[in-house]
């Protein structure tokens, strides 16, 4: 039963670990470092305005529904007096 069909890294190529073309590729990527230091610090910075939004956004929600609940507990309570005015007479 021998095969004479080519292996997985015949057919796929040799460009995974240890290849020339992969050492090339991580070479490139440690010499671009720099750049992406300074596009780590400005995510840095966006992640803490979206932190600080969030936070206010949470607080506006709850004060909101805090608002909701009070006006329709009031308005709930005045329908109640109402029927009742006009069930007592």
């Amino acid at each position: 039963m021998g095969s004479k069909a080519p292996s997985w890294s015949d057919q796929w190529g040799n460009g995974g670990f240890g290849s020339e073309h992969y050492d090339l590729e991580d070479e490139k990527m440690k010499k671009s470092s720099g750049s992406n230091k300074k596009m780590a610090a400005g995510m840095d910075k966006a992640k803490a305005a979206a932190i600080v939004g969030a936070d206010k956004a949470k607080t506006a929600a709850v004060v909101g529904a805090q608002k909701l609940k009070g006006g329709t507990s009031a308005g709930i309570k005045w329908v109640k007096n109402q029927y009742q005015k006009r069930t007592s007479k």
